[in-house]
């Protein structure tokens, strides 16, 4: 396979070109034009924050997306399915609430807001793949009605999968809440009891009422816990570990064969822009300081390649040194050569869905990073 084409531009600006500019110009570059949008359902994937998290993408940047396929005859709309935890976004109208908090109305982006599974995280599609280790994918059904996908992505770190890149926007992002769960319940987490001191973090964050409190120690009641990790998350002492390690693995796998079922047969464009570079997924009601400085904005029509540039853009970067990333290395004597992702979540490998993504034909992992 010859080399995938990702165009990149850093975030400096001039008084001649502002950042939105650029990225009008970057995704013009890329071949934002080549794509038939006339008159065509054009889903853009985006995340739209947890209600309290300050990371995610300022909503200016979805709307030169939404405007640039409104010029070229489209019918844009912004989309993310429902969550699988407790949150700010777990039905149709709290996300919806919450992206307009956020800034994501049809009066800040010029189009409107689809939950791209509906109500309660049902409305779902089922796309045979025959893939690996999903054979049929559960995708919100207002993304697969779309004539046109184009992923619009915050790179930052992520506790379960090294970072959200691409691959997570779309795979995870799109799956129904059935689809979450599947891709998430290889492993279940345990709890280490010397640790834990009974705070109850675990509990609040869990949808499925599987942390049970006694005697000041919590336990996982592995019959209701679905496995999305949410409570790894948010335990303050990491008193909690998945029960298989495997299960991160297959996380990445089912996350990209999922990926694979919203792109195939349908023209699609990915965006990512690195930037606030949180330690940890967008779906925390809360952000820590970034792990590395801002680095530039991406456009690729490979997800594959977009996320091994942004990664290789990242690794290339010097730590911020009071974030968590800058706080393990200094733990850490042996750190020299370290990839930033790996450091900052060690239980994570972020290269199995890249290496994934390349076997299953979703792209490739050799690119040719283009400047403007």
């Amino acid at each position: 396979m010859e080399k995938a084409k990702v165009y990149f531009t850093d975030f400096k600006a001039t008084g001649r070109e502002n950042l939105l500019q650029k990225l009008h110009r970057l995704m013009k570059q890329a071949g934002f034009e080549t794509i038939d949008f006339e008159n065509k359902f054009t889903a853009i994937k985006i995340h739209f924050g947890e209600y309290g998290n300050l990371a995610f993408l300022r909503p200016n940047y979805a709307k030169v997306v939404a405007d640039y396929v409104k010029e070229l005859g489209g019918k844009p709309y912004l989309t993310d399915c429902n969550t699988l935890y407790v949150g700010s976004r777990k039905n149709a109208l709290d996300h919806l609430d919450t992206a307009y908090v956020n800034g994501f109305s049809p009066l800040q982006t010029g189009c409107h807001v689809l939950i791209g599974d509906g109500l309660k995280g049902t409305d779902e599609t089922l796309v045979p793949i025959d893939g690996e280790y999903v054979k049929e994918a559960k995708i919100g059904s207002a993304i697969m009605d779309a004539d046109v996908f184009i992923s619009l992505t915050h790179f930052k770190g992520h506790e379960m999968t090294g970072f959200g890149g691409a691959l997570k926007n779309i795979g995870m992002g799109c799956g129904s809440r059935a689809g979450k769960m599947e891709q998430h319940r290889e492993g279940k987490p345990q709890v280490d009891q010397k640790l834990c001191v009974g705070c109850g973090s675990c509990q609040k964050i869990c949808a499925h009422d599987a942390p049970i409190i006694k005697d000041k120690k919590a336990t996982i009641d592995h019959d209701k816990c679905v496995g999305c990790g949410r409570c790894l998350a948010v335990c303050p002492k990491d008193a909690i570990d998945a029960e298989d390690n495997r299960s991160i693995e297959m996380l990445n796998y089912k996350m990209t064969e999922y990926a694979w079922a919203v792109c195939k047969d349908r023209p699609c464009f990915h965006i990512s822009l690195i930037c606030d570079v949180s330690p940890n997924c967008d779906c925390h009601p809360e952000n820590d300081i970034p792990i590395v400085p801002n680095v530039g904005m991406l456009a690729s029509f490979d997800p594959v390649a977009l996320d091994k540039a942004c990664a290789d853009l990242c690794n290339q970067m010097q730590p911020v040194e009071k974030s968590i990333l800058g706080e393990n290395i200094k733990k850490n004597e042996n750190h020299v050569g370290h990839d930033h992702f790996h450091m900052t979540h060690p239980d994570t490998e972020w290269r199995v869905a890249i290496a994934h993504g390349v076997k299953i034909g979703l792209g490739t992992d050799q690119y040719e990073l283009i400047r403007i």
